[in-house]
Formats: C-alpha cells, sequence, structure tokens
C-alpha cells in the first residue's frame, strides 16, 4: 500500500500523522481483505483555514470540519446496509485532515488526538472505499467496520458513551 502524506500544517508532526494514516489504512485493509500493495491513499494534514476551503468549495458548506474524502470512484452499494463494491483503481482518492478541529474535539471528548486522528483517517479511508453514513443502514454497518478496525489496532469504541466525532 502506498501513502502519500502530505502535511500542510507542520504541527501534524506532533502526532505523527504520516504513521497514524500508514496505520489506518493497514487496519482497514486487513479487515476488508484488500491487497494493501495495490492500492493508493493520499493524506492531507491541513489546518482549519484550508479545511474550510475545502469544504466549501467541495460540500458548499462554509465552515471547517474535522476531515473530508474524495474517492476516485463510486463504489457505493446500491442496496442500503450492503458492502461497496471492491475497488478496482489503484488510486483510491484523497483525504484532508484539520488539526485544530481534531483537536478539539479530541479534548472536549476526553480522547488522545492520536485516538482521534486515527478514527478520523479509519472513516475516511471507509469513505473512498464506498462506505458512507447516509442511509441508517450504511451508518450501522461503517460504524460496526470502525468499532471493529478500531478494536484490532487496541483502541476504544470511539462512540461509547459519546455521539461521536463532530463532522462525521
Amino acid at each position: 500500500m502506498t501513502t502519500d502524506t502530505v502535511l500542510e500544517d507542520p504541527r501534524w508532526q506532533e502526532v505523527d500523522l504520516i504513521a497514524l494514516a500508514e496505520q489506518a489504512e493497514q487496519g482497514v485493509f486487513a479487515r476488508l481483505s484488500l491487497d494493501p500493495d495495490s492500492h493508493e491513499v493520499v493524506v492531507m494534514g491541513c489546518d482549519d483555514s484550508r479545511i474550510k476551503e475545502l469544504n466549501t468549495d467541495f460540500r458548499d458548506k462554509p465552515r471547517a470540519t474535522n476531515v473530508l474524502s474524495w474517492p476516485y470512484e463510486d463504489l457505493s452499494a446500491e442496496t442500503p446496509g450492503e458492502s461497496p463494491l471492491a475497488p478496482e483503481a489503484e488510486e483510491l482518492g484523497d483525504i484532508a485532515i484539520a488539526f485544530e478541529t481534531c483537536q478539539r474535539e479530541a479534548q472536549e471528548q476526553g480522547k488522545p488526538m492520536a485516538d482521534h486522528v486515527t478514527h478520523l483517517l479509519v472513516h475516511g479511508v471507509l469513505h473512498l472505499l464506498g462506505y458512507d453514513h447516509i442511509r441508517d443502514e450504511d451508518a450501522t454497518l461503517m460504524e460496526q467496520l470502525e468499532v471493529e478496525i478500531l478494536g484490532k489496532l487496541g483502541l476504544p469504541d470511539p462512540y461509547r458513551g459519546d455521539t461521536g466525532p463532530a463532522g462525521l
């Protein structure tokens, strides 16, 4: 698996975004039995200002958010609650993650920043693979996968006791 991590904001070095991105992707790929050498993901560690621009441009939502993802192909399942299609393309897509929003959310939720960021990266990679949370059945499937993957990575259930990260 190739992970191209770009650090637009140097604060991402403090939490080692490069290692967290690799860990999250490896966890997702292992759970979904995907060949890690067959796909590429680009992760950009940015700040709130940059992600606000992206959120405005691509989602018409003029506010900062924690994570955004742009899949290169639509793999979503037609039937709610079913698994998405398997990826064929080498390049899965891009993920952007904002430092200030992630830091604030982690503090508000009483979680280590690295745990919160890993969850958001797992979430973003699942989006690139066609998982979503718009329909209730799809949201349930995606959340179950996140909890399972994070558990295998030694991280607690991010949804237990709260409503999960804002912006997802």
